[in-house]
């Protein structure tokens, strides 16, 4: 038999409870030379050692019937306790019924007197105290520290023994804390372990209710499996009201995807990937706090896949196009082109024209966003250098950094490589990068926009309007050129505020010196609103949607034109 404890160890101390001196003394003369022996004469004395400062014990060996307080007393006592709990009790009769009784109300054992057989003794206090140390390093193990659900690689394996005894209809719900990483940002990681805490209290507190077990998958991602709800719309609007209160950062948002368990023959983790992938579906879309998984989001999530494993030959053969939208000057007797941002578009050989919006995002959150800017970056540049040797004008483009090239630590070196590559300079590619990839990270974005800056490059704040703390980013976030967002062009007609709200940006950019550039413009009214208001730029379709660069090479011509009748005319 394995040994329970080896040279060197420290005894386990064990309390020996019990009227009787004599059975005292037994007890102490089996166990005293493998465990600390310590003695109570009844019920009382052993809760006054138990819950004693320095009390440190592995097991209870407890007398049932005593004066004062008796046995079935102390085990209730020690159930309602929750460091007590931990502790097990072996409890010593002679009387069948009260074996029962004991176990039943959270014994571990029992040793049947009288003791005659100290060999078995010994054996059953060290294989309780070896299995309770046992459990006790399992639940050390599978809370998570912080929310105090389950860690999870316990959840998983907990949930795999539990389908195997349920009849019911289940579902797999993910849930996700957007833009939790700003608590930690602005309050300090502490605050954002507290609202952690309180977050995972309130869905343990849902348990109950759902009848499902939960676990923290990663650090503002939660996994639930629970008999399935007809909806779950009420109990996600009250958790998103009660996170609220949980933190001063007011843009969190909670939403859920949610999945019907139903092929058995699935591994449950196949489950959580898909309540996370309708989970993913909303994110951003701030009118919606829940999706279900369907075929339909099945079809997405294929067609996504086949896009990512697309993109490289995309690059390589060129399926991938920068288009370029012109930007105007209209501070003058007539529009001026300036510059051009540009864009991309992807013209599949199978599935045809593939949207901005259905692929970038996915990238975005993927991080292969890195590799589809930096083909765009390198067109670009080369681009404008074509343009410059046909035309012997420059024409600067912006091209997008995104909030995944912000945390590149190669990002300076590449961007300046490209400018060498092409033999242009700083000025002559503009960088846009977006409100919302400041916010994702502050302190950091800051650092890199300002190395950036160092070089020479004029940042764009792009999207200007379309996130959470705008005004407060002005002040700072250092960039050379403010770009309003296009819903604001397009409301500015519509009603009094909005147009008030467009002056109002209108004159702060005038204040702080910065040149404003309003993307979106459609229609001539807008283009007099804005140039009465003193706006440097506008790009739009009102002169021109996004155009390959042979078609854009026409708009340059033309103002190539435009210039020499201006010159002749002088």
């Amino acid at each position: 038999m394995k040994k329970f404890m080896t040279t060197g160890e420290m005894k386990r101390r064990v309390l020996v409870v019990d009227d009787e001196v004599i059975n005292r003394e037994l007890l102490g003369a089996m166990l005293s030379q493998t465990f600390d022996i310590a003695f109570a004469s009844n019920g009382k004395e052993a809760m006054e050692a138990l819950t004693a400062p320095e009390a440190d014990y592995s097991l209870i060996l407890l007398d049932l019937l005593m004066p004062i307080m008796n046995g079935f007393e102390v085990i209730e006592q020690c159930q309602s306790d929750e460091h007590l709990r931990q502790i097990p009790i072996i409890v010593m009769t002679s009387e069948k019924s009260a074996e029962v009784r004991s176990i039943r109300m959270g014994a571990a054992d029992f040793i049947t007197k009288p003791y005659d057989m100290p060999e078995v003794i010994l054996a059953r206090c060290e294989r309780i105290i070896e299995l309770s140390e046992g459990k006790s390093i399992i639940r050390s193990t599978e809370r998570d520290k912080v929310s105090g659900l389950y860690t999870r690689g316990y959840f998983f394996a907990y949930l795999q023994r539990l389908i195997t005894r349920i009849n019911t209809p289940m579902d797999a719900l993910v849930l996700n804390i957007d833009r939790f990483h700003l608590v930690n940002e602005l309050f300090g990681r502490e605050e954002g372990d507290t609202v952690l805490s309180n977050f995972g209290q309130l869905i343990a507190e849902l348990l109950n209710d759902i009848h499902g077990i939960a676990c923290r998958s990663e650090s503002d991602t939660f996994f639930i499996f629970c008999e399935r709800q007809d909806s779950y719309d009420d109990m996600i609007e009250s958790l998103q009201e009660k996170l609220s209160d949980l933190t001063k950062a007011r843009a969190l948002r909670l939403r859920a995807g949610i999945y019907s368990c139903e092929n058995e023959s699935d591994h449950p983790e196949a489950w959580f990937s898909r309540a996370k992938a309708a989970c993913d579906r909303i994110r951003g879309q701030y009118g919606s706090l829940t999706a279900r998984y369907s075929n339909e989001l099945y079809e997405r999530t294929v067609f996504h896949e086949r896009l990512i494993g697309d993109v490289q030959e995309a690059i390589d053969r060129h399926h991938l196009v920068v288009y370029f939208q012109p930007k105007y000057r209209i501070q003058g007797d007539r529009p001026v082109l300036g510059s051009a941002e540009a864009l991309i578009r992807w013209i599949h050989p199978e599935l045809g024209f593939i949207s901005p919006g259905e692929f970038i995002p996915l990238f975005e959150n993927n991080g292969l966003i890195r590799k589809v800017d930096h083909f765009v970056w390198r067109e670009a540049a080369a681009q404008v250098k074509r343009w410059r040797d046909q035309y012997g004008i420059t024409i600067p483009v912006s091209v997008n950094v995104s909030r995944v090239d912000i945390f590149d630590p190669e990002l300076e070196q590449k961007l300046c490589y490209i400018l060498e590559e092409s033999a242009l300079e700083p000025d002559d590619m503009m960088l846009e990068i977006t409100e919302s990839a400041y916010s994702d990270s502050a302190d950091g974005s800051v650092e890199v926009v300002n190395r950036l800056r160092d070089r020479g490059f004029k940042i764009e704040m792009d999207d200007f309007g379309s996130g959470y703390s705008s005004l407060n980013m002005l002040t700072e976030i250092p960039f050379d050129v403010l770009k309003l967002d296009m819903q604001f062009i397009r409301r500015m007609l519509l009603d009094d505020k909005s147009l008030r709200l467009v002056e109002l940006i209108m004159d702060i950019a005038r204040y702080l010196e910065i040149p404003v550039i309003a993307e979106g413009v459609e229609e001539i009214e807008q283009l007099n609103k804005l140039k009465e208001m003193g706006c440097d730029i506008v790009q739009g379709y009102y002169f021109s949607p996004p155009l390959p660069a042979d078609r854009f090479s026409g708009l340059i011509e033309k103002e190539c034109q435009n210039r020499r009748e201006e010159h002749d005319n002088d």
